[in-house]
Protein backbone atom coordinates (compact mmCIF):
# COMPACT_ATOMS: atom_id res chain seq x y z
CA UNK A 1 0.00 0.00 0.00
CA UNK A 2 1.20 3.31 -0.75
CA UNK A 3 -0.28 6.43 1.10
CA UNK A 4 0.80 10.18 -0.47
CA UNK A 5 0.79 12.91 2.01
CA UNK A 6 0.35 16.20 -0.51
CA UNK A 7 3.22 18.52 -0.14
CA UNK A 8 0.11 21.63 0.48
CA UNK A 9 -1.50 19.54 3.64
CA UNK A 10 2.27 20.19 4.89
CA UNK A 11 2.32 22.28 8.51
CA UNK A 12 3.17 25.49 8.27
CA UNK A 13 5.61 28.12 10.42
CA UNK A 14 6.29 31.37 8.77
CA UNK A 15 8.35 33.75 10.71
CA UNK A 16 9.97 35.77 8.22
CA UNK A 17 13.27 34.98 8.34
CA UNK A 18 12.45 31.37 8.61
CA UNK A 19 9.91 29.36 6.14
CA UNK A 20 9.11 26.03 7.64
CA UNK A 21 6.78 22.97 6.00
CA UNK A 22 6.66 20.12 8.57
CA UNK A 23 5.97 16.66 7.37
CA UNK A 24 4.97 15.65 10.39
CA UNK A 25 4.13 16.93 14.07
CA UNK A 26 6.67 19.71 15.27
CA UNK A 27 6.38 22.82 17.49
CA UNK A 28 3.10 24.38 17.55
CA UNK A 29 1.96 22.17 14.59
CA UNK A 30 0.16 19.26 15.43
CA UNK A 31 -2.07 16.46 13.69
CA UNK A 32 -2.81 12.80 15.40
CA UNK A 33 -2.65 11.30 12.38
CA UNK A 34 1.29 12.97 11.43
CA UNK A 35 3.33 12.37 14.47
CA UNK A 36 5.57 10.14 12.37
CA UNK A 37 6.41 6.72 10.78
CA UNK A 38 8.33 4.06 12.49
CA UNK A 39 11.52 5.78 13.60
CA UNK A 40 10.74 8.84 11.53
CA UNK A 41 9.91 11.44 13.17
CA UNK A 42 10.65 15.00 11.97
CA UNK A 43 11.04 16.22 7.92
CA UNK A 44 10.93 20.48 8.76
CA UNK A 45 12.05 21.40 4.56
CA UNK A 46 13.52 24.93 5.83
CA UNK A 47 14.09 28.21 4.10
CA UNK A 48 16.38 30.71 6.06
CA UNK A 49 17.18 34.28 4.94
CA UNK A 50 20.42 35.63 4.28
CA UNK A 51 23.28 35.94 7.24
CA UNK A 52 19.68 34.75 9.97
CA UNK A 53 19.30 31.25 11.64
CA UNK A 54 18.58 28.81 15.13
CA UNK A 55 20.47 30.28 17.69
CA UNK A 56 22.06 28.25 20.06
CA UNK A 57 19.56 25.72 21.13
CA UNK A 58 19.55 22.23 22.55
CA UNK A 59 18.68 18.64 21.84
CA UNK A 60 18.91 14.90 23.51
CA UNK A 61 18.42 11.52 22.05
CA UNK A 62 18.00 11.64 18.82
CA UNK A 63 19.82 11.20 15.42
CA UNK A 64 19.77 14.50 13.55
CA UNK A 65 20.66 14.97 9.96
CA UNK A 66 20.43 17.94 7.55
CA UNK A 67 20.25 17.61 4.10
CA UNK A 68 21.51 20.99 1.94
CA UNK A 69 19.35 21.54 -1.49
CA UNK A 70 20.43 25.19 -2.18
CA UNK A 71 22.95 27.32 -0.33
CA UNK A 72 25.10 27.00 2.76
CA UNK A 73 24.35 26.09 6.11
CA UNK A 74 26.70 26.42 9.09
CA UNK A 75 26.94 24.47 12.22
CA UNK A 76 28.81 25.18 15.39
CA UNK A 77 28.13 22.67 18.29
CA UNK A 78 29.15 22.12 21.81
CA UNK A 79 31.48 19.25 20.71
CA UNK A 80 33.95 21.79 18.82
CA UNK A 81 32.53 20.86 15.79
CA UNK A 82 32.13 23.86 13.34
CA UNK A 83 31.45 23.43 9.66
CA UNK A 84 29.68 24.55 6.95
CA UNK A 85 27.44 22.19 4.21
CA UNK A 86 26.30 22.74 0.96
CA UNK A 87 24.66 20.72 -1.65
CA UNK A 88 25.97 16.93 -1.61
CA UNK A 89 27.00 17.12 2.27
CA UNK A 90 24.82 15.05 4.62
CA UNK A 91 25.17 16.07 8.39
CA UNK A 92 24.13 13.67 11.02
CA UNK A 93 24.32 14.91 14.78
CA UNK A 94 23.54 11.70 17.66
CA UNK A 95 22.56 13.97 20.63
CA UNK A 96 22.54 11.27 22.53
CA UNK A 97 23.29 12.26 26.83
CA UNK A 98 22.92 16.76 25.11
CA UNK A 99 24.28 19.01 22.78
CA UNK A 100 23.98 22.22 21.94
CA UNK A 101 24.11 23.68 18.16
CA UNK A 102 23.21 26.72 16.10
CA UNK A 103 22.93 26.70 12.59
CA UNK A 104 23.10 29.67 10.33
CA UNK A 105 22.54 30.70 6.57
CA UNK A 106 26.18 30.91 5.91
CA UNK A 107 25.71 33.47 2.95
CA UNK A 108 25.28 37.28 3.51
CA UNK A 109 23.75 37.13 -0.33
CA UNK A 110 22.07 33.80 -1.12
CA UNK A 111 18.91 31.82 1.12
CA UNK A 112 19.89 28.38 1.91
CA UNK A 113 17.58 25.56 1.53
CA UNK A 114 17.58 22.36 3.63
CA UNK A 115 15.75 19.40 5.19
CA UNK A 116 16.26 18.67 8.61
CA UNK A 117 15.16 15.20 9.88
CA UNK A 118 14.63 13.39 13.43
CA UNK A 119 15.15 9.37 13.61
CA UNK A 120 14.25 8.26 17.21
CA UNK A 121 17.73 6.12 18.45
CA UNK A 122 17.23 2.64 19.47
CA UNK A 123 19.12 3.68 22.82
CA UNK A 124 18.99 6.91 25.04
CA UNK A 125 22.12 8.12 26.83
CA UNK A 126 24.68 7.39 24.15
CA UNK A 127 27.95 10.08 23.59
CA UNK A 128 27.51 12.80 21.35
CA UNK A 129 28.86 12.67 18.18
CA UNK A 130 29.27 14.73 14.86
CA UNK A 131 29.74 13.30 11.21
CA UNK A 132 29.61 14.66 7.57
CA UNK A 133 29.98 13.39 4.23
CA UNK A 134 30.25 14.77 0.55
CA UNK A 135 27.93 12.42 -1.58
CA UNK A 136 28.75 13.32 -5.03
CA UNK A 137 25.69 14.33 -7.87
CA UNK A 138 27.27 11.21 -10.18
CA UNK A 139 26.83 8.60 -7.08
CA UNK A 140 23.06 9.55 -6.73
CA UNK A 141 22.42 10.12 -10.74
CA UNK A 142 19.63 7.45 -11.40
CA UNK A 143 20.11 5.52 -8.69
CA UNK A 144 19.47 5.47 -5.01
CA UNK A 145 22.41 6.13 -2.67
CA UNK A 146 22.99 5.19 0.60
CA UNK A 147 23.77 7.71 2.80
CA UNK A 148 22.89 6.56 6.50
CA UNK A 149 22.58 3.13 8.03
CA UNK A 150 23.43 1.40 11.61
CA UNK A 151 27.17 0.27 10.45
CA UNK A 152 28.05 3.14 8.17
CA UNK A 153 28.12 0.75 5.54
CA UNK A 154 29.39 1.60 1.93
CA UNK A 155 30.51 5.02 3.13
CA UNK A 156 27.32 5.79 4.94
CA UNK A 157 27.29 7.67 8.22
CA UNK A 158 26.08 5.47 10.67
CA UNK A 159 22.89 5.60 12.67
CA UNK A 160 21.73 4.79 16.23
CA UNK A 161 18.64 2.97 14.67
CA UNK A 162 17.82 0.33 12.53
CA UNK A 163 17.09 2.67 9.52
CA UNK A 164 18.52 2.96 6.09
CA UNK A 165 18.51 6.37 3.97
CA UNK A 166 19.26 6.62 0.46
CA UNK A 167 19.14 9.68 -1.65
CA UNK A 168 18.79 10.00 -5.75
CA UNK A 169 18.97 11.77 -8.72
CA UNK A 170 16.23 11.60 -11.21
CA UNK A 171 15.92 12.80 -14.36
CA UNK A 172 14.27 11.60 -17.82
CA UNK A 173 14.66 8.37 -18.53
CA UNK A 174 16.35 7.25 -15.24
CA UNK A 175 14.91 4.69 -13.06
CA UNK A 176 15.31 2.44 -10.79
CA UNK A 177 13.57 -0.39 -8.37
CA UNK A 178 14.24 -0.94 -5.55
CA UNK A 179 13.41 -4.36 -3.73
CA UNK A 180 12.33 -3.90 0.49
CA UNK A 181 13.28 -6.73 2.83
CA UNK A 182 10.84 -8.94 4.22
CA UNK A 183 8.50 -7.22 7.25
CA UNK A 184 9.88 -3.30 6.46
CA UNK A 185 8.15 0.02 5.75
CA UNK A 186 9.52 2.82 3.83
CA UNK A 187 9.56 6.37 3.50
CA UNK A 188 9.71 8.15 -0.14
CA UNK A 189 10.27 12.18 0.55
CA UNK A 190 10.66 14.26 -2.59
CA UNK A 191 12.70 16.79 -2.14
CA UNK A 192 12.44 18.59 -5.13
CA UNK A 193 11.38 18.71 -9.31
CA UNK A 194 8.67 15.39 -9.72
CA UNK A 195 9.08 11.74 -10.14
CA UNK A 196 6.41 8.70 -10.40
CA UNK A 197 6.50 6.20 -7.11
CA UNK A 198 5.36 2.72 -8.00
CA UNK A 199 2.89 4.69 -10.90
CA UNK A 200 2.15 7.92 -8.63
CA UNK A 201 2.73 10.62 -9.45
CA UNK A 202 5.05 12.77 -6.62
CA UNK A 203 5.71 16.43 -6.35
CA UNK A 204 8.47 18.61 -4.89
CA UNK A 205 7.22 18.26 -0.59
CA UNK A 206 5.12 15.23 -1.39
CA UNK A 207 5.27 12.02 1.00
CA UNK A 208 4.49 8.80 0.70
CA UNK A 209 4.02 6.18 3.05
CA UNK A 210 4.66 2.24 2.32
CA UNK A 211 3.35 -0.68 3.61
CA UNK A 212 3.58 -4.22 2.54
CA UNK A 213 5.14 -3.29 -0.60
CA UNK A 214 8.34 -5.87 -1.65
CA UNK A 215 9.09 -3.28 -4.79
CA UNK A 216 9.10 0.34 -5.55
CA UNK A 217 9.78 1.54 -8.86
CA UNK A 218 11.23 5.31 -9.29
CA UNK A 219 10.70 6.62 -12.89
CA UNK A 220 9.69 9.97 -14.95
CA UNK A 221 11.67 11.93 -13.17
CA UNK A 222 11.97 15.54 -14.15
CA UNK A 223 14.85 17.10 -12.11
CA UNK A 224 13.71 15.09 -9.30
CA UNK A 225 15.92 14.73 -6.08
CA UNK A 226 13.70 12.24 -3.73
CA UNK A 227 15.40 9.95 -0.08
CA UNK A 228 14.41 6.78 0.41
CA UNK A 229 13.80 5.74 4.31
CA UNK A 230 13.90 1.90 4.66
CA UNK A 231 12.39 1.16 8.15
CA UNK A 232 11.45 -0.72 10.89
CA UNK A 233 7.64 -2.08 10.73
CA UNK A 234 6.66 0.27 13.67
CA UNK A 235 3.65 2.58 13.61
CA UNK A 236 4.47 5.15 16.06
CA UNK A 237 8.15 6.03 17.07
CA UNK A 238 9.16 3.87 20.43
CA UNK A 239 9.81 7.12 22.21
Amino acid sequence: MLEIRPAAERGLANFGWLHSQHSFSFGSYYDPQQTGFSDLLVINDDRVRQGRGFDTHGHRDMEIFSYVLEGALEHKDSMGTGSVIRPGDVQLMSAGTGVRHSEYNASREEPVHFLQIWIVPNRKGVEPRYQQQYFAAAEKRGRLRLILSPDGAEGSLSVHQDARVYAGLFDGAEAQRFELADNRYAYVHVARGALTVNGQRMQAGDGARLRNVREIDFSAGEDAEVLLFDLRPTELPLY
